[in-house]
């Protein structure tokens, strides 16, 4: 028996990836709607389900990673190590009732590892962002208390969590998975924040580190051989939050240290249970539907913020894909295409109004070598955020992920010398 060099390889380049990717926490994200809690929350997922509305709770896969249900790790066939890597660039624009803005950002977006245990059981490790922040508000105008006379301030923030996440999937009977999963969500987030007033200055810098565990479960079970439904759990937990502020002051060109690297603990973040169902079936042989329904209850964990407060949020998704025939001799039969929806309530209210959103996908899977299960997937998200209304802000964008979704065979042996 042989294990092959490419598995070496990608074991090497999983672990880089896991030491090096806080390095990359700037320019994550430009939404102006990051500079809320722990950031915006990213909802892209892993290869074949960013192109399907995000779906997969009841999505019953044997040929990729699906990171969104542990149950569906049961299925990696034996003999068989999957790996996933994925880079994403976005463009956005935002609106008000004064300004148009553009911009662009370009990084990591996942790596993923899968592989068979033993008989029944699978098992995954994925390294995402789970948030990301990356805002810079220049010019806000503030009234000084007791007077009719304002300051403008500046404020920006940059970084955000990653959650490294291990997942077991086991099959009770042939029709009936459960899975299990604990994240690692770990990060920090760098707030600044500055204005003059007169010949006075100030500036304050702030740094959150936020770490701890949270823990899932899954379930798939196969109705029928073409219908299958799906149902996960994240349970609540509080993320241990650490803040380092340091504060100066100048006042006619003297310069004072009001604190320097002072710490708080004070800072921990309340994470929802999160409940999800979702259903997948096959149509005409060809066809693949995928449907699923979130809700975070955000409301228990009791969290405000200046500007507004944490709200339950429901998130309702539907994905289809096509493909004539996956194990055609025929390179564009193995060709698969995608398309989904996405809509997000959304998890914050500022004034009483909920910032919703809504995301439409395309993508699709060229096959990679003679193997069914190689796959590049290119994904595609229009989505839109927010409103032009009172202080709120209208975010436009274009997403686009790449993934390199790989099979590599374990331990074969060879049937030729």
């Amino acid at each position: 028996m042989k294990m092959n060099k490419a598995l070496l390889f990608s074991i090497s380049i999983f672990f880089f990836n896991l030491c090096s990717t806080r390095a990359q926490s700037e320019g994550l994200t430009s939404s102006p709607y990051s500079l809320y809690g722990l950031g915006a929350i990213n909802q892209s997922s892993i290869g074949r389900t960013n192109g399907m509305g995000y779906t997969g709770i009841g999505l019953k896969t044997s040929n990729q990673i699906n990171n969104l249900n542990p149950a569906n790790f049961a299925l990696i066939p034996q003999g068989s190590f999957f790996y996933d890597i994925g880079i994403k660039g976005e463009y956005n624009q935002y609106s008000n009732k004064a300004d148009n803005e553009t911009k662009t950002t370009l990084n990591f977006s996942n790596l993923a590892l899968a592989f068979r245990v033993t008989e029944n059981l699978g098992a995954g490790i994925s390294l995402v962002p789970y948030s990301e922040m990356g805002y810079s508000l220049v010019g806000i105008k503030t009234n000084i208390e007791g007077s009719e006379e304002t300051f403008e301030s500046n404020v920006s923030g940059l970084g955000g969590l990653s959650e490294l996440k291990f997942n077991l999937g086991y099959s009770i009977i042939p029709n009936f998975r459960l899975g299990a999963n604990a994240s690692l969500l770990f990060g920090n987030i760098e707030e600044t924040e500055a204005f003059a007033i007169n010949q006075s200055t100030f500036s304050s810098e702030e740094t959150t580190n936020y770490s701890g565990i949270r823990l899932g479960l899954g379930m798939q079970f196969d109705i029928s051989e073409k219908l299958t439904l799906g149902s996960t759990v994240q349970f609540p937990t509080s993320l241990k939050g650490n803040i380092k502020r340091s504060i100066t002051k100048s006042l006619d060109g003297t310069e004072i240290t009001v604190e320097d690297g002072a710490s708080d603990t004070s800072a921990n973040f309340n994470m929802p249970l999160e409940l999800g169902v979702g259903l997948s079936t096959t149509l005409l042989k060809s066809f693949t539907l995928s449907a699923d329904y979130k809700k975070n209850y955000w409301d228990a964990t009791g969290q405000t913020e200046s500007l507004g407060s944490y709200a339950d949020q429901d998130i309702y998704a539907i994905g289809l894909e096509y493909v004539k025939n996956p194990s055609s001799y025929k390179y564009v039969d193995r060709i698969r295409y995608r398309t989904g929806f996405n809509y997000d309530n959304g998890y914050l209210a500022i004034n009483g109004k909920k910032v919703d959103g809504y995301n439409i996908t395309a993508g699709i899977g060229i096959p990679v070598g003679q193997r069914q299960r190689s796959m590049m997937n290119l994904s595609y998200s229009y989505g839109s955020k927010g409103q032009i209304q009172n202080i709120l802000i209208k975010e436009n964008f274009h997403l686009l992920t790449l993934n390199l979704s790989l099979e590599d065979l374990w331990f074969q042996k060879r049937k030729i010398n």
